[in-house]
């Protein structure tokens, strides 16, 4: 397994969950705390208010990052929970149409 480093990792960024639960979910990421975790939020089962902290050598980083989360985060210093599914919705339809 490759594993991803932090430096990879950016607000707006989707990541796939390799480890615990929430395996195979994707979320994205919503903040960073250090050089080993990542606060991640899907705006469902995980909203903006308690995200989830989340190991990055659990996590598979995606090509994808959410402009809209990352323009709203720089504005107002949150996201809503509707835009967080709208960026978890659109990378689903991205990889399905890829995957046919």
């Amino acid at each position: 397994m490759k594993v991803k480093h932090l430096k990879e990792a950016q607000l707006g960024q989707l990541v796939k969950v390799l480890k615990g639960r929430d395996a195979g979910d994707v979320y994205v990421i919503i903040g960073i705390v250090d050089d080993k975790f990542v606060m991640i939020a899907d705006g469902d089962r995980r909203k903006f208010d308690q995200p989830k902290r989340k190991n990055v050598q659990h996590l598979e980083f995606q090509p994808m990052i959410s402009g809209e989360v990352v323009q709203s985060l720089q504005e107002c210093g949150f996201v809503t929970n509707g835009k967080l599914r709208f960026a978890v919705n659109a990378y689903a339809e991205f990889a399905n149409s890829n995957a046919e």
